[in-house]
């Protein structure tokens, strides 16, 4: 009787006790409710009490307030939520480059047009009528300079286009001082074949085409470089997660909630090892990005110096000038030479009566420019600030996909304290943290990764950055490596000034300094032959010729 008594006693602490202990774990699932909810899904999914022995395929076995059906449906929002902070992080980073890329082609372009309008307005009032009739010369060569800036060399070839600008240049002026003869076709192909030898318009021509080479190739290469970056970007970030990554990350961002622990958040080396394995391609992309990100920054200090965009487009109306001025200076030494080498023309009939004086020549001297002088010229800001800004960006940008791990696994996201989830209960979790990269992962714990198959989209952007670096160097050399693809893929050939070494960036000064004071004229050697009458006669001409030319220029002034 009273073993019995005794055993009833005991068997009824016992029920108590399984009751007392069973009732918090019921409760804890109207959290999941409320938690489960939250994201969308129907809370009548949850059980309303935790459950044994669910069919659960990632969370662990037991006791649960999941159901096979929630699971999965979480599972396929821990894909969003894995994908949510990369996507964020990836969205910042494109968005810095693109404003980035457009303020730099804004600016080139409008000082391109800016460098164009200072031309014409100078031009106009130094030459008058004698621009307009050639302004078509002057458009064409800015014409092509804004093709070889969209397009590159694939479109224009820069070398050439320069040297047809100044034999056009030579041919329009040499007629001009030298009105008293008829020219045909043959006799003027004839003067330009022989440009090179005149040097007509002195070191301005080597110089200029030295300067514009390297300039445009920088800007432009530059530029592509800065568009690029939000287009890798875009590309790998549209890569998808692995099956056994979407597993891990549902294991560790809700399997809490099966335990009814919705507050739990993952130790932070768990959460380390588990992005890791999931971002372990991306990681693979750093070596080479990096590389991309050091040849822009060496690219963005020659921009700031030798190959200073603004500095050579802002006065190029100056240099055009001195140019001109070097011919007119020697214009009877150059017409000599050319006589020589070509033949002496026939005199003109009545060249008086066809054209008057103010039509015939170029004269004029050039406000100085000084290199100390550096406006804002275009799009509200100077070539300087926006290299400085760019500076801090790119090295910002610096070790971007290996670090992503850390920056996801960062804040309210996860905890470092020992009492966080560690894929299996709440605890210290153990294992030790992988390294970065594809071939790191064959032993994580928590992600099964192969480290046999690379992802083939991020491989291909590797490839692209490392072409992408390869023009950049070449840039930051002074060589133009087309930037065109052809549809086939392959690219154009190289060109430029073969810049490969510091003492190039000596090679002349970047500014084109023009004397406040006329310049003597320079002295050519020219054979001498036996004087005739006619060549007296000629060489008075071409004096009285010059005289009008002169005076052509003045009389509007002496109005």
């Amino acid at each position: 009787m009273n073993t019995m008594l005794v055993f009833s006693t005991v068997y009824t602490l016992a029920l108590l006790f399984v009751s007392t202990k069973a009732e918090p774990n019921s409760k804890s699932c109207n959290e999941v409710r409320a938690a489960y909810s939250s994201k969308g899904f129907n809370v009548n999914d949850v059980p309303n009490k935790g459950v044994h022995g669910a069919p659960l395929k990632v969370c662990p076995q037991g006791y649960s307030c999941c159901t096979l059906e929630m699971e999965e449906k979480l599972s396929q929002q821990s894909h969003s939520d894995l994908k949510a902070p990369i996507s964020q992080l990836s969205s910042n980073l494109q968005s810095t480059f693109k404003q980035r890329h457009s303020h730099f082609d804004q600016f080139f372009r409008e000082l391109l047009d800016n460098a164009e309008h200072a031309l014409n307005d100078m031009f106009v009032r130094t030459y008058g009528l004698m621009y307009v009739h050639n302004a078509e010369l002057f458009k064409h060569f800015f014409q092509e300079l804004k093709r070889y800036y969209v397009s590159g060399s694939g479109a224009v070839n820069l070398d050439s286009m320069l040297s047809d600008f100044w034999e056009d240049l030579l041919e329009r002026m040499f007629q001009l001082v030298n009105v008293q003869y008829e020219f045909s076709d043959a006799y003027m192909e004839c003067v330009s074949r022989h440009t090179e030898q005149l040097k007509p318009f002195g070191d301005v021509p080597r110089k200029l085409r030295l300067q514009l080479t390297r300039a445009f190739v920088a800007a432009r290469t530059f530029t592509r470089g800065l568009a690029l970056m939000p287009e890798v970007v875009n590309k790998v970030s549209t890569v998808s997660a692995s099956p056994s990554c979407v597993r891990a990350a549902m294991k560790m961002l809700y399997c809490p909630y099966c335990k009814g622990q919705v507050a739990l958040k993952p130790c932070q080396n768990y959460c380390l090892n588990v992005m890791r394995g999931c971002l372990a391609n991306q990681a693979d992309l750093d070596t080479e990005w990096n590389n991309f990100l050091d040849a822009m920054l060496s690219l963005a200090e020659r921009l700031e110096g030798p190959f200073n965009f603004e500095s050579v487009m802002d006065p190029i109306d100056v240099k055009i000038s001195e140019a001109i001025m070097n011919m007119q200076e020697n214009s009877m030494q150059v017409s000599q030479k050319v006589f020589q080498g070509c033949g002496q023309p026939k005199p003109g009939n009545g060249f008086r009566s066809r054209r008057s004086v103010k039509e015939t020549g170029f004269t004029g001297r050039f406000r100085p420019y000084s290199p100390d002088a550096r406006p804002t010229t275009a799009a509200g800001t100077s070539l300087d600030r926006l290299t400085t800004d760019v500076k801090k960006r790119l090295k910002h940008a610096k070790q971007f996909w290996s670090t992503l791990p850390e920056s996801v696994c960062a804040g309210e996201r996860i905890t470092s304290r020992d009492d966080c989830w560690n894929g299996t209960a709440k605890s210290r979790y153990e294992s030790v943290v992988m390294g970065n990269g594809l071939a790191n992962q064959v032993s994580n714990p928590d992600v099964e990764v192969d480290i046999t198959k690379p992802d083939v989209v991020i491989r291909s952007q590797i490839a692209v950055l490392k072409e992408m670096t390869s023009w950049l160097k070449a840039a930051h050399s002074g060589n133009d490596i087309s930037i065109d693809q052809d549809e086939d893929g392959s690219g154009g050939q190289e060109s430029g000034s073969g810049c490969d070494s510091p003492s190039c960036e000596a090679d002349g000064d970047i500014y084109f300094s023009i004397p406040p004071t006329p310049i003597n004229p320079r002295v050519f050697k020219v054979v001498h032959q036996e004087t005739t009458g006619g060549d007296r006669m000629a060489h008075g001409s071409m004096a009285l010729a010059l005289c009008g030319l002169t005076l052509a220029l003045l009389a509007p002034h002496w109005r």
